[in-house]
């Protein structure tokens, strides 16, 4: 057989990508990941007793402004990164505009709290548990991803499993809000964001080894 009879025969039940196909893919790992998130915060957590009235606060809306832009960017440079050509472009470096504004907003909070509060506002009465309960959060929704990625073309294997799981950490942190009372941008800050730090290290160290094809 030549090459253009081999070329042939390779591409002859070939059938085209459905449009929007990686979308849907990565879109399906992260809602069944959420879905066990959510079921997770509700049933082993549980919603703030005051929930509805949070809803009607500044300090509730932050937050969720703060993990949901962290976790546009990480999503984003996840679906670039899905594909063989896939270049993760600026979206990881605009993790850095949410934090930045969120750093803002904390330090125009210390100058209005007198410095003997400073310690009670940055660590609340979470603080010991806050990061570890977004990272198991998170597994969920990481899991869901990986999923996703199997079934897909990542080249860039570490920086795939990076911005996937910056992703599974904001979105884990999100829902995470429904539980956490903690109104502090420095404790959001410092907190929340070493949760969401956790399964992007793990996702850069075993990116390589769980996203090969």
């Amino acid at each position: 057989m030549n090459s253009d009879d081999l070329i042939a025969s390779l591409a002859h039940d070939l059938r085209p990508v459905p449009h929007h196909a990686l979308g849907r893919r990565l879109g399906l790992g992260m809602v069944s990941g959420g879905l066990v998130t959510l079921l997770a915060v509700c049933g082993w957590l549980g919603l703030r007793p005051d929930l509805m009235i949070a809803l009607h606060g500044a300090t509730f809306w932050l937050k969720w402004a703060y993990t949901v832009s962290l976790a546009i960017c990480g999503t984003a440079a996840a679906a670039r990164l899905a594909r063989p050509d896939g270049r993760v472009g600026g979206w990881l470096w605009l993790l850095a505009l949410p934090v930045l504004g969120l750093a803002s907003i904390a330090g125009y909070e210390l100058l209005a709290t007198p410095s003997a509060e400073w310690l009670a506002m940055w660590l609340g009465a979470s603080w010991a548990i806050c990061s570890r309960n977004v990272f198991l959060l998170a597994l969920p929704i990481f899991a869901g991803l990986l999923w996703s990625f199997r079934r897909l073309a990542p080249t860039q294997l570490a920086l795939a499993g990076t911005s996937a799981g910056v992703a599974a950490g904001a979105w884990g942190a999100t829902l995470y809000c429904l539980h956490c009372p903690e109104t502090s941008a420095l404790f959001v800050l410092t907190w929340y964001s070493l949760g969401i730090a956790g399964p992007a290290l793990v996702g850069w160290l075993l990116g390589p080894r769980l996203l090969r094809w």
